[in-house]
């Protein structure tokens, strides 16, 4: 049992923080790198992970772990009929386009199309955001029944950067304003160097399936930017939305 929890383990060290040798996973895992070593071997063989290729040998996870992941959420159904959404959503700003989905009280990264401008903004597929510090995250909070919303305030809110929002009467007071506007906005309160905007996908049911953001670096997001994509964001969400609830 022990050895499955360590590649368990293994597995999701590598997915944070790939590419990554032996070395530093057997640091981080607090195990002894010819345990690491067999693990890696294993995981290796069974065609979750890879090595890079470079000259000291590191490892990064396969498209194995993305396609059980999809299949877990529902998210691969999700993706193809997102897809022409996000293009076209890609198409009217040229900047980066996210699509995530709630999960355990985050949003994870299930799809990304990138901006054709050399500064961009890349984060890996499998990225998990926070709720109150992430667009997409404040976003679907916002969407969220209150009893969900409250259970979520009730915890402790980690501080990421300065203009992270810790205290829960900000927070509800900022969920207000996204509920009223229909988008959500983040300047840099998950990683200063990132601003976004993004919108929730509700479903049938009328809780939050997926949200939608357009990502910017921070030094390109000027005031008429963020109303100009967020409107765009509530537009393509509002749109995907409609799409699911007629298939």
């Amino acid at each position: 049992m022990q050895n499955v929890l360590n590649a368990l383990r293994t597995l999701e060290e590598i997915a944070d923080r790939q590419p990554i040798g032996v070395a530093e996973l057997a640091r981080v895992l607090g195990l002894p790198k010819s345990s690491v070593q067999r693990t890696l071997v294993t995981l290796c063989a069974a065609g979750w992970i890879r090595p890079t290729g470079e000259a000291v040998t590191r490892w990064a996870v396969t498209t194995k772990a993305l396609r059980v992941g999809r299949r877990a959420t529902g998210e691969l159904g999700l993706r193809d009929v997102a897809m022409p959404v996000l293009e076209e959503l890609r198409r009217r700003t040229d900047e980066t386009v996210h699509l995530t989905v709630p999960e355990g009280g985050r949003v994870v990264l299930v799809e990304r199309l990138e901006t054709s401008q050399p500064v961009r903004i890349v984060l890996p597929l499998g990225q998990h955001l926070p709720l109150h510090a992430s667009s997409n995250g404040k976003a679907v909070l916002a969407a969220s029944p209150p009893e969900a919303v409250e259970r979520f305030l009730a915890e402790s809110l980690p501080r990421y950067t300065d203009t992270t929002i810790t205290d829960p009467e900000r927070l509800r007071a900022e969920l207000a304003v996204i509920r009223a506007r229909g988008w959500a906005a983040n300047g840099g309160e998950w990683r200063s160097d990132v601003s976004a905007v993004a919108a929730a996908v509700v479903g049938r049911g009328g809780l939050p399936v997926a949200g939608i953001s357009v990502n910017v670096p921070t030094s390109r997001m000027t005031s008429a930017a963020r109303e100009t994509y967020g409107a765009l964001a509530a537009e393509a969400a509002k749109t995907l939305g409609s799409v699911l609830a007629d298939r």
